[in-house]
């Protein structure tokens, strides 16, 4: 597969998962908001701090009201990440290699630019209820996903979608957590109260994962939850189990039958799997979640960078394609 094409297929793979992510953020934060006392100030200043883009903000904004911080995160155009600009690089990464995509993958991510659209036109983000708009978008995307789970071949294209996605779906996760943990909870005095329930709630919702964790682990307990969504192996956007499936999608493509290593890629993932798979929920805790959650945004970045590395640069000029990561 030429190094051009794979870059295409990667990056189409992150930015349909950053857009899914930023819908089910807003929804299941519009939900939270239902919940809330009447006396208690809505919190939309979190979600941006979530998606790493809190500088561009208060570049723009003033103040975190709801109709800013929804429009900056789905619409906004000068926001490299916001949904409507991740949708838009997903069908120009689409477009382009159009030949390599069946013909129902194409119409799909086809609709959702016009969905996006659309959205704009209607200006949901001042609706009273939005909620049907951003379940529309992460239905399309998950119809995306079912397209190429159905359809797709297992050769390197498919291998290096998976790999986008999933690397895309790790550091979301560690970025939603990263937040709940040390922003929403407003006080100490609140650990444990019926406020604490519903955060902690809304975070396991936004990873669709609620009724999961409850069969697991039984009651709501932060330290049970930052295990199920850091080092589960079994649940599929714990950020251990992306990043073993990412290894797994790697070692796909170089042809690597053994559980070494082929190249630095191969090796930093390895690295990082392996000290995920040996660590414990009590360790990571101790050693400060935000530390912790802010190291593997890190690796994930310097991963992502050794992909492009070994597999996307034309090595004679060391040119490669240019795309924005949260």
């Amino acid at each position: 597969m030429l190094s051009r094409v794979a870059s295409h297929i990667y990056w189409l793979g992150r930015y349909l998962e950053r857009a899914e992510n930023y819908a089910r953020f807003i929804d299941v934060n519009f939900n939270l908001m239902q919940d809330l006392p009447m006396d208690l100030k809505e919190q939309w200043g979190p979600l941006v701090a979530a998606t790493g883009d809190l500088e561009t903000y208060k570049k723009k904004y003033v103040g975190f009201e709801r109709h800013q911080v929804m429009f900056f995160l789905t619409f906004d155009s000068d926001n490299p990440n916001s949904m409507l600009s991740a949708v838009t690089n997903a069908r120009e990464n689409a477009r382009i290699i159009r030949e390599n995509l069946s013909k129902e993958t194409w119409e799909k991510v086809n609709e959702l630019y016009y969905m996006m659209q659309t959205g704009l036109e209607k200006r949901v983000w001042k609706k009273e209820d939005p909620r049907q708009f951003y379940e529309q978008v992460k239905n399309q995307i998950l119809l995306l996903y079912g397209l190429a789970d159905s359809t797709v071949a297992r050769t390197e294209g498919w291998y290096f979608r998976q790999l986008g996605q999933l690397l895309e779906r790790a550091d979301k996760t560690s970025r939603i957590l990263d937040v709940k943990y040390h922003i929403l909870l407003p006080s100490v005095y609140e650990v444990g109260s019926p406020m604490d329930f519903l955060h902690w709630m809304a975070l396991l919702k936004s990873v669709t994962g609620f009724n999961t964790y409850r069969r697991l682990y039984g009651t709501i307990d932060p330290a049970g939850i930052v295990e199920f969504m850091v080092l589960n192996k079994y649940f599929p956007r714990s950020i251990y189990y992306c990043i073993k499936e990412a290894e797994r999608c790697l070692h796909c493509i170089s042809g690597n039958a053994t559980d070494g290593f082929n190249n630095s890629a191969e090796k930093a993932m390895g690295e990082m799997r392996s000290r995920m798979e040996y660590s414990e929920v009590a360790e990571v805790i101790s050693g400060g979640l935000h530390e912790y959650l802010d190291t593997v945004q890190l690796k994930i970045n310097h991963i992502s960078d050794l992909i492009d590395i070994n597999y996307f640069r034309v090595k004679e000029n060391n040119v490669s394609q240019s795309q924005s990561q949260a």
